[in-house]
């Protein structure tokens, strides 16, 4: 099959299409695995009574496949309850999913903490909250961001999952478009560029700042 440049050029409006929805799940799910990952990470130092509901849920979560959770999400939840918006459904999917990811990166940060800043909050009568908030998590979130960033481009890479609910996000559209027009070389070709061009770069930036958290 020979390369089309009028076949690129119909595919482009689609893939517009698709980069946004892509990029607007990604967004959300970071955010949600980034803030639900922080809450796990904290609720597992507590008492027995939420440490272990919460380490039996995030379990659960992480060894179940990601394709599972969005397809409860998107069409058994509904039959409990209201429905579930699609783009609101791969979100809560990507994120919850990734959040169980994120929480193990947050308590590694936590737990390389030295004692002596704990013991050293104490003794200066610093509350709980105080004492997360100005001691703790600045140096947890310092030594934590590499990784997380490395779970956002994982998460990146997860998104073509979300069409099969009916979310079209790049590969989506490319898929449709080929199976409508019987031309798949050029749309996922401009689909793993694209994979391509964001994920790269995104990964030196993540190199860099990991090389210039080491030498501070």
């Amino acid at each position: 099959m020979n390369w089309d440049w009028g076949v690129v050029a119909d595919f482009m409006p689609y893939f517009w299409s698709g980069l946004l929805t892509t990029l607007q799940a990604l967004a959300w799910g970071t955010l949600i695995a980034f803030s639900l990952g922080l809450v796990w990470a904290i609720a597992v130092r507590g008492p027995a009574f939420v440490r272990w509901p919460v380490l039996g849920f995030t379990e659960f979560i992480r060894n179940t496949p990601l394709l599972v959770q969005l397809f409860f999400l998107f069409f058994v939840l509904p039959e409990w309850g209201p429905t579930v918006p699609v783009m609101v459904a791969g979100a809560i999917g990507l994120g919850l999913h990734y959040s169980t990811y994120t929480m193990e990166v947050y308590r590694a940060g936590i737990e390389a903490v030295p004692v002596g800043q704990w013991e050293a909050a104490h003794a200066l009568s610093m509350s709980p909250r105080r004492t997360w908030q100005s001691v703790i998590l600045p140096q947890a979130f310092r030594r934590s961001v590499p990784a997380l960033g490395n779970y956002v481009i994982a998460m990146l890479k997860e998104t073509p999952l979300i069409a099969t609910i009916g979310l079209m996000e790049m590969l989506g559209e490319a898929r449709a478009f080929g199976t409508e027009t019987f031309r798949f070389m050029e749309p996922y070709t401009v689909v793993g560029i694209a994979f391509v061009l964001v994920a790269y770069p995104a990964s030196l930036l993540i190199r860099a700042l990991e090389r210039r958290l080491a030498t501070h």
